[in-house]
């Protein structure tokens, strides 16, 4: 894209002892909303996701499974490939740190390191945890009961290791580093971890162990195969390896470095955060504009854990409640940065409330009067009412304000100014009631319906990285050409044309219905007895509701459409028994 900014967003590499989990789905997520509304908002975007292959614990799972580390992390890699494509990221790059690129960028960064003067050879003595492949001081640790010490931040536990060891002259860096961060306020994302940073830099930073000599599984370090680098090294300068360092002469690198997000989970933000900004000071590198760290989920209120049984699954999810569905869920429930707890019932208010009935239903309820009343066309306006005009700059204005959260990762923010239009906009038809003006006032339906026809184009465009196959079928119900659903056709700019034929609409966001549940008896007024809802028979193509079959007490059967279930069950006219 000749001319345009870049912009340089990165995942973690994750690492690859395990199968993906909600919290890759998650940071992974929210890079691919900011890139693609990067793109739409004419950046040149480069987005980064891989995998981190070398450390003692994944040598050690692939001799549990009896194979080679190569074609163990071969594997697992494939499973983060695969997830990416799943949820419908949009990586321009999968890098992998086995990779014969990733090799030289290691080897040359050690090098300059080296060079100049920042890494010697010396012993390391201290706790060490393999699951987190990292370092931990004396008072970072706790001793358990059962005579076993912990890390305190991560749980893993950790053992005393001995053993020869190049070190990264940290201590040298504090100064500089507390420096960078106060004239670059924004470099850690959101405030309260950049205070938590500060403070443990402040608190004295010891030099870092940089290379291990007890298993094998890593980048050697040039000119000393005894020793094989850090992982922590060697899995940061990815960043970098994907511009194409230590080529810092060529386009790539020139173009896209310093990367402008490094999103990680809060558990790793001080790699992020202090280790490799000084990593490349130290090799006189810019260091990145900012880490943005987010917070983890829990489920049902309960902590993720392997051994509660209770870890998510991403695709599990998709397959239950909807690709767009889960996405929107994921960055609407909990502000960015904040931690979050993953409930059904959340979820389905979410998709029942917010995507069927505010933004479906008057999608839905627009077009088809558009398609009725209008000769299937968009209608032609008159001269704007002080209501039309409030309501037609609340969605021209909504690039610049979802522009503004989005810059600073506050994806939770940006789609609640969306919503505030999605609600003015069902308070706006509510209110003017164009169904009573067909005949009353043609004229004046024509243009309530031109303007709200405008705002469902407008939401559309802003929801489009968030919600990208929902928002495409939208934007087809406006006959909007795919040259015109880049921001730069957000407002009056892109303004639909009055008279382009239009389709009759079909549902977006059809109401979330829970199989498992309606497997069970209700019993409630109009009916003898309890009755038991049995299957879904079919979906009305009308409204999309689901129609299902029961079967009353006497053993007779009837239809029972969906929409009126849940108005029943809300009203209390019916309670599961």
């Amino acid at each position: 894209m000749a001319g345009a900014t870049p912009f340089y967003i990165t995942t973690p590499i994750y690492y690859v002892n395990d199968k993906p989990h909600i919290g890759h789905a998650y940071t992974s997520l929210a890079c691919d909303v900011m890139a693609r509304f990067k793109r739409l908002d004419g950046y040149d975007v480069k987005f980064l996701t891989g995998t981190d292959e070398h450390g003692q614990k994944v040598e050690k799972s692939a001799n549990l499974k009896g194979i080679d580390p190569q074609s163990f992390t071969d594997g697992v890699s494939q499973n983060f490939r695969d997830l990416a494509a799943f949820m419908g990221y949009s990586n321009d790059d999968f890098i992998r740190t086995t990779e014969e690129r990733h090799k030289k960028a290691c080897q040359a960064l050690w090098k300059k390191l080296l060079d100049n003067g920042d890494i010697y050879l010396g012993a390391y003595e201290g706790w060490y945890a393999v699951r987190d492949e990292a370092f931990y001081m004396e008072d970072e640790t706790e001793k358990k009961p059962d005579g076993t010490r912990i890390a305190k931040a991560s749980g893993a536990e950790v053992e005393w290791v001995e053993e020869p060891s190049y070190f990264f002259k940290l201590s040298a860096w504090e100064d500089r580093l507390l420096k960078f961060y106060d004239e670059n306020p924004n470099f850690i994302l959101p405030k309260s971890r950049r205070n938590e940073v500060i403070s443990f830099v402040k608190g004295g930073l010891q030099d870092l162990s940089v290379s291990r000599t007890t298993f094998k599984w890593g980048i050697p370090v040039p000119d000393d195969d005894a020793h094989i680098m850090y992982v922590w090294l060697d899995a940061l300068t990815n960043y970098i390896t994907a511009v194409g360092y230590p080529d810092t002469g060529n386009e790539g690198y020139k173009k896209y470095w310093p990367a402008d997000v490094h999103m990680v989970g809060k558990d790793i933000l001080r790699f992020h955060a202090v280790y490799w900004p000084a990593f490349l000071m130290a090799a006189d590198l810019p260091a990145p504009k900012r880490v943005f760290a987010h917070g983890w989920w829990t489920n049902e209120g309960q902590k993720i854990s392997k051994s509660l049984g209770n870890v998510i699954d991403p695709i599990d999810l998709v397959n239950k409640y909807g690709l767009d569905q889960v996405r929107y869920f994921m960055l609407r429930e909990v502000p960015f940065g904040n931690d979050g707890d993953f409930a059904h019932s959340a979820m389905v208010s979410r998709m029942n409330g917010e995507l069927a009935n505010d933004l479906g239903n008057l999608s839905q309820r627009v077009l088809s009067m558009v398609v009725k009343n209008c000769d299937a066309a968009v209608p032609t306006p008159g001269e704007y009412s002080a209501e039309d005009k409030v309501m037609l700059d609340q969605a021209y204005d909504l690039l610049e304000n979802v522009r503004q959260s989005i810059d600073v990762q506050a994806f939770n923010e940006a789609i609640e100014k969306v919503w505030l239009v999605i609600r003015a906009a069902n308070g706006y038809v509510d209110h003017q009631a164009p169904w009573k003006l067909k005949k009353e006032d043609p004229a004046r339906m024509a243009t309530v319906l031109y303007v709200l026809c405008e705002t469902i184009r407008n939401v559309a465009l802003l929801l489009q990285p968030l919600m990208p196959t929902s928002m495409e079928k939208m934007l087809g119900l406006l006959e909007i050409a795919d040259g015109d659903r880049t921001f730069a056709s957000c407002g009056a700019a892109g303004a639909l044309k009055p008279g382009t034929a239009l389709e009759a609409p079909e549902g977006v966001f059809p109401r979330f219905i829970d199989h498992e549940e309606l497997e069970k008896s209700y019993e409630g007024k109009g009916y003898d007895g309890p009755f038991l809802i049995k299957r879904a028979l079919r979906q009305n193509p009308k409204s999309k509701e689901t129609v299902f079959e029961i079967i009353l007490s006497n053993g007779e059967t009837q239809e029972l459409n969906s929409a009126d279930l849940e108005k029943a069950k809300e009203k209390g006219t019916l309670t599961q028994v």
